[in-house]
């Protein structure tokens, strides 16, 4: 029989139910991800008034920029011994004051160390929020929404982007030495409100189950499932994913476990020096797409939007900060369409569309900026308009599909006993290679033009969407357990993917017809 008709028939993502406990835990965790966001957006346009009042250099303002990123992979790695430690909710609490700390010192810096050393601790909050919201969101999500409700991280990263680049606009007019201050600083007020709202938020089920609280994790699955039985059935997946035996009941049980040492070791060699097949695929695709999701230039567009404006041939500053919010909308409008298409169109067909959209917007933008460089004493008005329209396209096809997905799907396709450790690795990536795009574009762009650098950024987006078009199978609909069978199976992932949309006609005929 073949290895992809053995699969267990996809959960048909449904129409209507009660989901909306899970919706606002959603929300609540993914919020974290304004604080990300913020930070993006803000510097972008605080940079310029930054290099003014500082007298820092390009290579200065590179490394301002980009080193949040490296930083927070101290957060992203240990957020995933903490998270296990402490749980997935106070966890979220924690990135939380940590980076109410960064803001402050960032806003009351009186030089350049001073302003490095609160984007250390800024970043240390980020890499815990990063990792932890789409990993909670996850596992409190039925699987008939988890890509809607998944999605919500990627989405306030973008509001968060919009609210820094309205906060540049706003504080433009202050003096000179108050601007950029008051822009970093009121970072800090989010992170309070956010933390004491994440303390009504219910723990996630499985970290309850792991804990042995079965009773606690059954009061939230009830909460966060379509139907009772659904409910029960999310409990006896995660108890056997725990190595707890099905026949085991009670409000709290004994969790058979080894010492924390010797399961450290096991998590480590499972997933990365002995893995099986199957688990190495599912780690290469979480990790690429993390790795394809920043290399394909995002930051780039994003961080340095007012420069690459300057340089599209768009002058003063109010006019760079305003064709700036543009953006942050842009990407917020089209990341909230996003949300609505993942449980309904599924996870690849966006994936491809979307990167193949941004291959060809970055390809334009390459030759848009190319002309306008080329003629410095000119002001070519189709050029212009073509990078401008480029720049929204860019942004509009990542925030519909890369821009999310990349959460959803490293969130959902781990193993339980991983999940932790490969969710902490591809967001580390992440951020590292985020770091490294926002430390050398002003320098690549030099070096090779800024028409040159997105013309790569075209060349890297090409290779992304073949890795992801190969290599990465379609999971909507599927339950969070199911991953390791989908990932293992030696059919192609196009016709596991196909499999399974078969098997939800197929399912969704049958109800219609006991109907």
């Amino acid at each position: 029989m073949d290895s992809a008709a053995a699969l267990p028939p996809a959960v048909e993502p449904k129409k209507t139910g009660n989901v909306k406990f899970a919706f606002a835990c959603a929300i609540l965790a993914s919020m974290t991800s304004i604080l990300l966001g913020y930070d993006i957006g803000v510097m972008s346009g605080a940079s310029l008034y930054i290099q003014e009042d500082l007298k820092i250099t390009d290579t200065q303002v590179e490394v301002l920029l980009g080193i949040l990123n490296v930083y927070s992979l101290i957060g992203s790695f240990a957020a995933g011994r903490t998270s296990d430690w402490i749980g997935r909710r106070f966890t979220i609490v924690f990135a939380a004051v940590i980076f109410f700390a960064g803001a402050l010192i960032m806003g009351f810096s009186v030089n350049f160390a001073m302003l490095m050393f609160g984007r250390f601790v800024a970043g240390i909050g980020v890499g815990y929020a990063l990792m932890i919201a789409p990993v909670y969101t996850a596992e409190v999500s039925p699987a008939s929404s988890r890509g809607f409700l998944t999605s919500f991280p990627e989405v306030f990263i973008n509001f968060g982007i919009l609210l820094g680049y309205v906060s540049n606009y706003a504080f433009s007019r202050l003096t000179l030495h108050l601007g950029w201050r008051v822009m970093l600083g009121i970072g800090a007020g989010p992170s309070v409100l956010l933390g004491f709202m994440v303390l009504g938020m219910p723990e996630s089920p499985r970290w309850l189950v792991m804990k042995g609280r079965l009773a606690d994790a059954k009061v939230v699955l009830a909460r966060t499932s379509d139907t009772p039985e659904e409910a029960a059935e999310r409990l006896d997946d995660i108890k056997t994913a725990a190595g707890i035996p099905l026949d085991l009941d009670g409000d709290v049980v004994a969790v058979p476990k080894t010492k924390g040492s010797s399961q450290e070791k096991r998590v480590w060699k499972e997933l990365i020096f002995s893995p099986t097949p199957a688990m190495r695929h599912i780690l290469i695709s979480g990790i690429g797409i993390h790795f394809f999701q920043q290399a394909s230039g995002i930051d780039a567009v994003v961080l340095y939007s007012p420069r690459v404006f300057k340089s599209a041939g768009i002058t003063g500053d109010k006019r760079l900060l305003g064709t700036t919010v543009a953006v942050g909308a842009t990407k917020t409008v089209f990341i909230l369409v996003a949300t609505f298409l993942l449980d309904r169109i599924g996870r690849r067909p966006l994936l491809l569309t979307s990167t193949g959209g941004m291959i060809v917007s970055l390809a334009g933008l390459a030759a848009g900026l190319t002309v306008v460089s080329k003629h410095p004493d000119e002001k070519i008005t189709w050029a212009i308009v073509l990078c401008i329209f480029c720049i929204m396209a860019y942004v509009a096809f990542f925030s519909i599909g890369l821009g999310p997905i990349t959460w959803v799907y490293s969130s959902e396709i781990f193993p339980l006993h991983v999940r932790a450790l490969g969710c902490s690795l591809g967001v580390a990536l992440n951020r590292l290679t985020s770091g490294v795009i926002s430390m050398t574009f002003l320098s690549l762009s030099k070096a090779i033009t800024i028409g040159g650098a997105f013309f790569l950024f075209a060349g890297i987006a090409s290779l992304a969407w073949v890795f992801f078009f190969t290599y990465l199978p379609e999971t909507r609909g599927r339950t969070l357990e199911d991953m390791s069978q989908i990932f293992g199976s030696t059919a192609t992932h196009k016709q596991a993917g196909a499999t399974a949309e078969a098997a939800a006609k197929d399912k969704k005929v049958e109800m219609a017809a006991t109907n």
